[in-house]
């Protein structure tokens, strides 16, 4: 049988769903545009026959009634295909009393009890494909493995001790940055870029990727110690306050209006108003999160300063972001390539610091092995 297939851009992650029933195929189908592609089929077998032509998705939702046999035979007919085995699997019940259900949970996977809203689905997905590259994590090297994970757990659990009215020490959060810096310090970064393609968190994704290059542009020019914390830091919360955004503005797939263009440029604010509940944070962190959307020539936002008043690490700041936002993989578009992104930053004369730029071109040009979008 064909598969039901969108045509949308490739940057979205493909979604399976198998479900045998045509509503509940096209209802979740609708759920998911916008933000995934899909390939919908009305059983088990007809998935692992297609998408052997097709393409491996990036996750499965399979619904308990896709067999005659039960939910179980389905799980047992995805399982059992070597391209399918190792895809992250959402479960759709109407119970939890189930073997289906057991089944699922046995093997760590997450199951979404009908009915249930789309921001629920939605969510479910982001958790499993974020389990998912965060188990690969495992693979790669003591330090690599150490930076992502203490970053995405310190990335996590800021807002959430923020909301609890708990204290954040400083040292916490440099802490988990020290082993970026280590990575950087050697040039052994290029694989912790790798591990995070994938990843549905794309604030963490964006984050940790401007936490690297701005340590890595800071280490070249000859920054150490404390200062190179900073810029890491500074790099991997300067975007903290897009967890309070909605998801619907974050991850819009079209232009945004003016009203979400306002409530987008929000996250400056709501950045430097969590950052004031670390304790000891550094000036320098600080200043990243408020400048780093500053433009030279006095258009940028939230205060609109211009030249002299801008920060040297807030200027090397909006460099990173800047690079980071074009060959960053979004829903709505694929990466540039570095060299046009590098191209198009030195036309940007009235927004970034061109000797700056012109020092971070030759920087990535001398690492180039560090360039794979993700």
């Amino acid at each position: 049988m064909s598969p039901e297939a969108d045509a949308e851009p490739q940057t979205r992650p493909l979604v399976t769903i198998i479900d045998p029933c045509d509503k509940h195929r096209e209802h979740l189908r609708r759920a998911l545009n916008g933000r995934y592609s899909a390939a919908a089929f009305q059983s088990a077998g007809d998935a692992v026959r297609a998408l052997a032509t097709i393409a491996v998705p990036a996750l499965i939702l399979l619904d308990e009634r896709t067999s005659s046999s039960g939910g179980t035979a389905g799980l047992e007919t995805v399982w059992s295909d070597p391209l399918l085995r190792d895809v992250p699997v959402v479960g759709l019940a109407k119970t939890e009393a189930t073997d289906f259900v057991r089944a699922l949970r046995a093997r760590g996977c997450l199951v979404l009890i009908k009915p249930f809203p789309r921001d629920k689905l939605l969510m479910t997905i982001t958790s499993s494909l974020t389990q998912s590259i965060e188990a690969q994590w495992d693979t790669i090297e003591p330090v690599q493995r150490s930076a992502l994970k203490k970053t995405v757990a310190i990335f996590n659990e800021v807002p959430n001790l923020i909301l609890e009215g708990k204290p954040i020490p400083y040292s916490d959060v440099r802490d988990s940055c020290a082993c970026l810096v280590e990575a950087v310090r050697h040039r052994n970064f290029d694989a912790l870029l790798d591990s995070v393609k994938g990843h549905d968190n794309y604030t963490y994704v964006h984050s940790i990727r401007v936490a690297t290059f701005l340590s890595h542009f800071g280490h070249e020019l000859g920054l150490r110690g404390d200062d190179l914390l900073t810029l890491a830091t500074g790099g991997l919360l300067h975007d903290i306050g897009k967890v309070s955004i909605p998801q619907a503005v974050l991850n819009k797939p079209g232009r945004l209006n003016e009203e979400e263009v306002s409530v987008m440029r929000g996250h400056v604010v709501l950045s430097v108003d969590m950052l004031d509940h670390i304790t000891d944070v550094p000036r320098g962190v600080a200043t990243i999160a408020a400048q780093h959307h500053e433009k030279v020539d006095g258009t940028g936002y939230p205060r609109g300063l211009k030249g002299g008043a801008l920060n040297d690490l807030a200027r090397m700041a909006a460099i990173v972001d800047v690079f980071g936002a074009l060959t960053d993989r979004r829903v709505y578009k694929d990466p540039m390539p570095p060299e046009a992104a590098l191209d198009l930053m030195t036309e940007m004369q009235g927004h970034l610091d061109q000797r700056l730029v012109r020092l971070f071109r030759d920087m990535l040009l001398d690492a180039a092995s560090a360039l794979r979008s993700v």
